[in-house]
């Protein structure tokens, strides 16, 4: 056995300290310094005292020894020390260097490098291999004009025929949206595998060009997994729901990848029932097995449609099956249950999360301030920066919210006025929406009004109608007048400005103003239309019942029985509530 086997990576560190000192341990004698050094990657303490090593034996103009210190450098993203090593070196080869510029390109901190490396590289006098360009064109997303240079080095040097850079210069132009490009390359590619089809249909994914997507896949022999699998997620993400649960329903094979595209593109396009009937349908094949990704969609969907006890379904699976509560799941589950009414379990979830980052502290913040907890949302923003995590806009929102919902004027003040004082965040138009509905709720409409003219940018719908809201409130028609101006500008055909503001005339005895807007809402052939809906959870499927609509399956036998039932509450004496109703 190894004799290094047994000793820890204290007793290795001190054995080359012996080494560097020109003294050596009994024990490690018959022990080559090329064995002691393969502990590098079982720990980083080693790295430097290993540098140094080589550098005192020569053994970093060995290049192999060379390539091994830059992969472990890479492992636990000490570059410096990489960039050290190569410093001393006479002549790196050309393996030297693509270790470096893979591991520039892999820790993603500084790209830049892997490009300035290629220019020493040349310099140097040392020729690329394939394995440069791959990792090279990689750094190049975050410098277009010197990828550019970079194509023109692979053909001149020849390197126009390798599929595989050739591929990555399609992911290259694609993720620059520069379709066009991407399609040349894959044009004059003389051969091309699995990998280059899928990524020239991905290209057109990420434009959603699905018809040129489609078309170019249906030129395969065969669709591979990928390909299907970058069609359904570009067909969700342009709302043809309908022709990617074709495409779905006609796959040979699924992966995971296949179902998460479906429940995330149902959820995309607010089909959040549907998300959460083919998660079920997926966890009973039992073929493939959920990840991180599928789960917190799925507690996602739950929570826009406020079921708890599938969300609890959900939660519990999770805890079955091993699921790691990291920030992805865990900030999912802390909004589910915060938008099912359940903040008791949001905040046990919150407060066992192993690590939280922002996303799970805006989620519990923005949970307490839909429950009416403004000072405790305040003090959790203490928490939060005492935990050394900056809040940002969206945490703000949620704040300001609270206040909004609490009646907390001086405390939105503060709140807005810090944001950009201590924490050089500019407000922006959900910031202005928060502070209109605050001072529109307390009854400072002037203020509002004032707050709205000042904005650098135009008011939206959302704006108007809280300042709207507040005139109903308070009963200030002029500012209202205002306001329902504006609103039928932005949306012309929302029947509720129209309502709201025949309901303020009514309690003034206005009913000339009354009659003129009713008939400007005939003359444009606008309908009060709010329909109000409902679902009920039975056998782990979520059914939604909305007023007037009959897509259900069950909705003649529903409107049997609610006729029925109107019938025996007539009978009782029920006199159906028209006071409010124009």
């Amino acid at each position: 056995m190894n004799a290094l086997t047994n000793v820890s990576c204290l007793r290795v560190q001190s054995h080359i300290l012996l080494l560097l000192r020109g003294r050596s341990s009994p024990r490690f004698e018959s022990i080559p310094i090329s064995q002691v050094l393969k502990q590098w990657s079982s720990s980083p303490k080693l790295l430097e005292s290993a540098l140094a090593l080589m550098m005192k034996t020569s053994q970093n103009q060995d290049c192999y020894m060379l390539n091994q210190f830059i992969t472990a450098c890479t492992s636990f993203n000490r570059l410096d020390l990489a960039v050290s090593s190569i410093a001393h070196t006479q002549e790196p080869n050309v393996f030297v260097y693509n270790a470096l510029i893979q591991g520039f390109v892999t820790c993603c901190s500084h790209p830049s490098r892997s490009l300035e490396l290629y220019v020493r590289m040349l310099r140097d006098s040392v020729s690329p291999s394939s394995y440069t360009y791959t990792s090279l064109v990689k750094a190049c997303a975050f410098d277009h004009v010197f990828g550019g240079c970079v194509h023109a080095h692979i053909w001149k040097l020849g390197f126009c025929l390798h599929v595989q850079i050739q591929t990555t210069l399609i992911g290259f132009y694609s993720g620059l949206g520069r379709v066009r490009e991407a399609r040349k390359v894959f044009d004059e590619m003389p051969e091309r595998d699995d990998f280059a089809w899928t990524a020239m249909v991905s290209a057109y994914r990420q434009v959603l060009d699905m018809e040129s997507a489609s078309s170019l896949a249906n030129q395969m022999q065969e669709k591979n997994v990928g390909t299907w699998n970058c069609l359904i997620d570009g067909y969700m993400r342009s709302g043809d729901v309908e022709v990617a649960e074709s495409l779905f329903d006609e796959m040979p094979v699924k992966d995971i990848v296949s179902w998460t595209a479906m429940i995330k593109g149902y959820s995309r396009n607010k089909r959040y029932r549907e998300a959460i009937s083919v998660f079920y349908k997926m966890t009973e094949e039992g073929i493939i097995i959920p990840d991180e990704v599928t789960m917190s969609t799925v507690i996602s969907a739950c929570a826009h449609l406020g079921v708890l006890d599938i969300g609890k379904e959900v939660h519990m699976y999770t805890v079955l099956n091993g699921f790691v509560l990291d920030v992805y799941i865990g900030s999912a589950l802390v909004d589910m249950y915060s938008k099912c009414g359940s903040l008791d379990r949001a905040l046990v979830v919150f407060f066992n999360l192993p690590v939280k980052n922002l996303f799970c502290w805006n989620s519990i913040i923005e949970g307490l301030a839909a429950h009416g907890y403004a000072h405790k949302a305040m003090k959790m923003v203490g928490k939060m920066e005492m935990e050394s995590v900056k809040p940002n806009s969206v945490t703000f929102v949620s704040v300001l919210t609270a206040c909004t919902h609490a009646g907390l004027v001086e405390e939105g003040r503060k709140i807005y006025r810090s944001m950009s004082d201590e924490y050089s965040i500019v407000p922006n138009i959900e910031h202005y929406g928060c502070m209109v509905a605050l001072f529109s709720k307390a009854g400072l409409i002037q203020e509002a009004l004032g707050l709205i003219e000042s904005m650098e940018f135009e008011a939206n719908a959302v704006i108007w109608g809280a300042l709207l809201d507040g005139c109903r409130l308070h009963r200030n028609l002029e500012i209202a007048e205002i306001a329902f101006n504006k609103l039928i500008v932005l949306e012309p055909r929302n029947s509720g400005y129209y309502s709201l503001l025949i309901s303020m005339y009514a309690g003034e005895n206005r009913w000339g103003d009354v009659a003129e807007v009713r008939g400007k809402m005939r003359e444009l052939g606008i309908e009060k239309i709010c329909p109000g809906a409902s679902w009920i959870q039975l056998d782990k499927r979520v059914h939604l019942f909305a007023a007037a609509d009959k897509s259900h399956s069950a909705s003649d036998e529903v409107y049997m029985l609610l006729d029925e039932m109107y019938g025996q509450m007539g009978l009782a004496g029920y006199v159906q509530e028209t006071e409010n109703v124009y």
